[in-house]
């Protein structure tokens, strides 16, 4: 059965001398792997320990979906995906949360999902592959677990790049800063330069201006993912006495939340507002259709985003399929799998820098024969 929304279906690529083909661990409903092949990657497998994700990640690409933990994992695995390929990528973006800001306070490294960048470190050892990629929180960078991650593939003669970068700057209409690393034994390499800088960006009014309004508490007949959560009569208030871009501290004061009451809530203004039309939308996290969530509620509709807006403003193409057509629509379940992905256009950009750095190693290659 061809896959419904992706653009080639399961058309083979054309091998050539700059083929790469690549594997995506960690690859959840598939955003880094969709960026990587409309880059031009040939990705073959990815691989996850979630079952909710075999369904979009094989529904909208081309890769086969592998469910097994990495932690599992051998080279054999692997030796089908890779074949006789000219160049080979191992990418994944291990789970961010022992590491992101929201769960640091109580988050350790006996955590067994800090030790999943070991298990990736002993994969590049195990399959030796030209390319590696990653992508995180930025606090990871900070961490004991990354420095060894990074020295480790300095040991196995990878030349290493990585930055902390803004989405915002690579076509995501989203404020969402992340760390992205490169690795190549090809030699020096890095990401290519922003695509959407500052003053270029793109916004939440071009990326959703034009969805079918909602209210909250229904959906759309011809999408069920763009169906927004019911609001209390006390969140339908706040949320019609709230401006785009404002907190709840523009709200009268019978509105407010007893927590911001406190003198301890008062420094904490992210939750229970609107998002402005004219900017990239704030960082989405799993839980981004619930209006007391964070700065989620749409620039002028009384309601939180829908499941849909979120996927895009992940930059998921609009068609993106995340259930089997006729299945019941599960927020949490689907919202977990949005917020953490990748998004698409951060892995389309990767995947240039990638592709672009192999062909002018080809090119130096045939200039020195």
């Amino acid at each position: 059965m061809p896959k419904k929304n992706h653009p080639r279906g399961n058309a083979k690529r054309k091998e050539t001398p700059g083929s790469i083909h690549g594997v995506d661990l960690f690859c959840g409903a598939g955003g880094l792997t969709r960026g990587l092949e409309i880059a031009g990657i040939n990705v073959r497998l990815g691989i996850d320990i979630d079952p909710a994700c075999e369904h979009p990640y094989d529904a909208n690409n081309d890769a086969s979906f592998l469910l097994k933990s990495v932690i599992e994992i051998a080279a054999v695995d692997l030796a089908n995906a890779y074949d006789d390929a000219p160049f080979k990528l191992l990418a994944g973006c291990a789970p961010c949360q022992p590491f992101s800001s929201y769960s640091h306070a109580w988050s350790c490294p006996e955590d067994e999902r800090w030790n999943l960048l070991e298990h990736f470190s002993r994969l590049v050892k195990e399959t030796s592959p030209h390319l590696v990629t990653m992508e995180n929180v930025p606090r990871l960078e900070r961490e004991d677990v990354f420095v060894d991650f990074v020295a480790a593939l300095e040991d196995e003669e990878f030349e290493v790049f990585h930055t902390i970068v803004n989405c915002a700057d690579y076509g995501v209409p989203q404020q969402r800063q992340r760390l992205v690393l490169l690795a190549s034994k090809l030699g020096p390499i890095k990401l290519i330069p922003p695509t959407t800088p500052e003053g270029h960006r793109i916004s939440v009014r071009k990326a959703i201006g034009d969805m079918p309004p909602l209210v909250a508490g229904e959906g759309c007949e011809a999408d069920p993912l763009h169906q927004a959560c019911g609001l209390s009569s006390l969140n339908l208030r706040r949320i019609r006495a709230s401006k785009p871009g404002g907190t709840w501290r523009d709200w009268d004061e019978d509105l407010r939340a007893a927590c911001h009451r406190k003198k301890s809530g008062k420094t904490y203004p992210s939750v229970y507002g609107r998002m402005t039309w004219d900017d990239p939308s704030p960082t989405m996290t799993t839980q981004y259709f619930g209006f007391g969530n964070g700065r989620f509620g749409h620039p002028e509709q009384d309601r939180a985003i829908s499941l849909r807006e979120g996927a895009i403003l992940q930059s998921f193409p609009k068609t993106y399929e995340f259930v089997p057509e006729g299945d019941p629509i599960y927020r949490k379940r689907i919202g977990r799998l949005i917020g953490n992905a990748v998004p698409v256009e951060l892995g389309i950009a990767t995947g240039k820098s990638i592709v672009l750095h192999v062909e002018e190693w080809l090119d130096s290659q045939e200039r020195a024969a």
